[in-house]
């Protein structure tokens, strides 16, 4: 296959990604200087070994490598996680990292976090690939160390609402003492948590029901 053919079609598997926007990515790799496309190679060929998923939050974050070469955190605790001045009261779920950046972006919001990994397709209506499991999991844990109250940051269109009904259902049937709220009113309806500015997001954690 050509290779600009094929870097598209690579291109193209980017969410949110067409034809279109891929040959335009590959253009601008093409007018690139050579030390520009090395730099992206590297950057992608670094995922591999200092890019690591957090046990506890299931995020993705970068280890250092003078870490690993002292042996510390074998778990690999994302930063956040190991905070001893995060609030460990509050856990937000969330369907995905760039929910959870957005959040963090916020400055709003100093609890903890659970990456779900996705929300329901309501055209299968299946979970696969959701981290329902593990979240319930963790939920004795949690308790054990202070939390109170899990929040339902998903975002505000049918998909979301659907799996907030659902993770409700789950964590009430598992754990009644929990306090399981949802974001409120300051994120309009079809609205994607990552693309909200930081006073929608506030406006949405303060009217949480």
């Amino acid at each position: 296959m050509d290779p600009i053919e094929r870097l598209a079609r690579l291109f193209e598997r980017f969410p949110g990604i067409g034809p279109r926007q891929a040959q335009r990515f590959v253009q601008f790799l093409l007018r690139s200087t050579p030390s520009a496309r090395r730099e992206f190679v590297d950057a992608i060929q670094s995922l591999g070994g200092a890019v690591h998923q957090c046990p506890e939050c299931m995020r993705f974050h970068a280890w250092p490598a003078e870490a690993s070469a002292k042996g510390a955190g074998d778990k690999k605790l994302c930063g956040i996680c190991t905070n001893p001045e995060r609030d460990k009261t509050h856990l937000a779920v969330v369907a995905n990292d760039a929910d959870l950046l957005a959040l963090e972006r916020s400055g709003t919001f100093r609890g903890q976090y659970f990456v779900l990994g996705g929300t329901i397709s309501l055209a299968s209506e299946k979970t696969n690939g959701l981290r329902i499991k593990q979240l319930l999991e963790s939920v004795p844990a949690r308790v054990g160390k202070g939390m109170s109250e899990i929040i339902l940051a998903f975002p505000v269109n049918p998909e979301g609402d659907a799996t907030a009904i659902r993770i409700r259902e789950d964590i009430v049937a598992h754990s009644p003492d929990i306090k399981v709220t949802a974001l409120g009113r300051g994120l309009s309806t079809g609205s994607e948590l990552e693309y909200a500015d930081p006073e929608t997001i506030k406006s949405a954690l303060d009217s949480r029901r």
